[in-house]
């Protein structure tokens, strides 16, 4: 069959150049055919993602064809407005594969909003609410290596499609054959019968409104003199991080010249991510360079950012995820009650692998925590019900580990932008205080206990590896370990099990230790991995590092 489909794309007119060179070259490599052809892409809530290349388990035009023609069938039953609006970022063929989809949407008579110039998740979350759409697309990969694009699929509320809308277009894409199914007309021809138009700047300002409208201590950074070094990591985020932080005051901004413009190839890093050093390193280097108050970096499509924050010694600090959700949540507490912003009956939101420190703070403030699913569409969801009710301004702020953060309702996906923002705001605060951003996290520290939070990934690559993922959590349900490390497990909740967490089916494990510890194990949703994370609370950062390597090493031989 897989060698049928090879020979089908290889006798069509691919129309990209690319594409027929790589499969003359495998013409000889069952193995490689196979890889390529004998599955296809699936399309999930998080949409599609996978590595360049020719082939239906690849991502290329005729991938993204597909599945546009997938969306453009559901959006067809939905009524509204029959619009859908499209950003991209600066990976491999982004901007190709949004023309594309563009030129898709239109053949099929439906009108499309589309960024004139790359821009990041929270632009196209926002564009699809200002102008009401059915939909909105993503072309992204988000922080994975250069290899690899994707397309994200996003429903009327700006929020990532929902389950059951999700099934719906992945049946729509089955059913449409892949070289021969979609209708479609040119990115030109779409434009010049008006059922392509650009996004225009009334939209583009008013997410710049809604963002700075956030602001917790306004006019504050006009006089801080606090001192930044920033780094796109070859994204989306330049213009709008640096827009939003000028707008405010912040001036005095070195940018990190080797990862400044758009560049698909990410040549300074494995992953363009701000959770790794090696993402880092060109920045921490500038910061040490001229001993800036922070050194802060937002991810290819600017829904993450990451900050290394100055030590007393002058040396520069990762901040975690966690680490920096407890931080801004402490401070939009904190500030909001000083200022008099604070809604009644406040709610904040966070994931359920996110830290339990979290969970400490908003109990000090009075602030309702609620509880998700991961991924950010859950947050979302939550801001949704409060919209729902007339009570959407009770909502403070969201957040996950992994560097994901919203301060508003205005979008409904994580925001690279509004979280450069309140970090910066936070770092001048603490700098006009004589503080910094290192002081206040010992700070809490000190008050609620040493909370350590650290996620480990097992990858399982190949047309196997998600085989072995499914039987290792098939194992783990079937003979749940008694214990950890020597520590028992004192409760397992199974996150498969919708009838005793309250929350949708999930694919998520955590066990709680006698000492209060907690190991929690979840596949990826994206990429070929199982993820552990792992909790502990020590007198010390030292006993707390020390019991997680114990965990860690008990769950080597279980996931490896």
């Amino acid at each position: 069959m897989y060698q049928d489909d090879y020979k089908r794309w290889l006798a069509a007119d691919l129309e990209d150049p690319d594409l027929k060179p790589e499969l003359l070259a495998i013409a000889d490599d069952d193995e490689a055919i196979k890889e390529r052809f004998a599955v296809a892409l699936k399309f999930g809530t998080a949409g599609l993602r996978g590595t360049l290349g020719a082939g239906t388990n690849r991502m290329n035009i005729w991938v993204v064809r597909q599945a546009t023609q997938g969306v453009a069938n559901w959006v067809k039953t939905q009524g509204g407005n029959q619009t859908v609006a499209i950003s991209y970022d600066s990976r491999l063929k982004s901007d190709v594969f949004a023309k594309e989809a563009a030129g898709v949407l239109a053949g099929n008579g439906i009108n499309v909003r589309i960024y004139d110039a790359l821009m990041p998740v929270p632009a196209l979350s926002f564009a699809t609410r200002y102008y009401n759409c059915n939909a909105g697309i993503m072309i992204t990969a988000s922080h994975n290596p250069a290899k690899y694009n994707g397309f994200k699929a996003y429903g009327p509320d700006g929020c990532q499609m929902t389950d059951d809308a999700a099934a719906i277009v992945y049946a729509e894409i089955q059913a449409t054959d892949i070289l021969t199914g979609v209708k479609k007309m040119s990115f030109a021809e779409g434009v010049n019968c008006g059922l392509i138009k650009y996004v225009d700047d009334a939209c583009k300002n008013a997410l710049y409104e809604a963002i700075e409208a956030r602001q917790v201590r306004p006019g504050l950074c006009k006089t801080a003199g606090l001192k930044l070094v920033y780094s796109p990591l070859n994204g989306t985020g330049l213009v709008p991080v640096t827009k939003v932080l000028g707008d405010m005051g912040i001036t005095d901004i070195t940018i990190v010249y080797e990862q400044e413009y758009p560049n698909g190839y990410f040549t300074t890093a494995p992953y363009p991510n701000p959770e790794i050093y090696e993402a880092m390193k060109y920045g921490v280097e500038k910061a040490i360079e001229i001993g800036a108050d922070l050194m802060l970096a937002t991810d290819p499509d600017a829904d993450r950012v990451g900050i290394a924050m100055k030590c007393p010694d002058g040396s520069y600090e990762l901040v975690s995820g966690n680490e920096m959700g407890a931080l801004l949540l402490d401070y939009i507490c904190a500030g909001r009650i000083e200022k008099g912003t604070m809604p009644k009956n406040p709610v904040a939101v966070m994931s359920i692998v996110s830290t339990p420190l979290a969970d400490k703070i908003a109990e000090h403030y009075g602030v309702e925590l609620r509880h998700v699913l991961t991924g950010f569409k859950w947050i979302g969801d939550q801001i949704a019900q409060l919209e729902a009710a007339g009570e959407v301004d009770r909502f403070i702020f969201g957040f996950e580990e992994s560097y994901g953060y919203l301060a508003g309702p205005y979008v409904r996906d994580k925001d690279a932008i509004i979280g450069s923002m309140l970090i910066c705001e936070m770092a001048a605060y603490y700098r006009s205080i004589g503080s910094s951003i290192k002081q206040r996290l010992e700070e809490i520290y000190a008050q609620y206990g040493r909370y350590l939070n650290k996620v480990d990934s097992y990858e399982f690559p190949g047309l196997s590896g998600m085989d072995k993922m499914n039987g290792i959590m098939a194992g783990l349900r079937e003979n749940a370990p008694k214990e950890f490390a020597g520590k028992a497990v004192v409760k397992v909740v199974d996150y498969a099990k919708p009838e005793e967490t309250g929350l949708p089916k999930a694919n998520v494990l955590i066990y709680t230790l006698e000492d209060g510890a907690s190991v929690i194990v979840r596949p990826s949703g994206t990429e070929p991995k199982i993820k552990t994370y792992f909790t502990t609370l020590g007198k010390d950062l030292a006993e707390a590092q020390a019991e997680k390597d114990a965990l860690a090493a008990a769950c080597q031989p279980i996931l490896s």
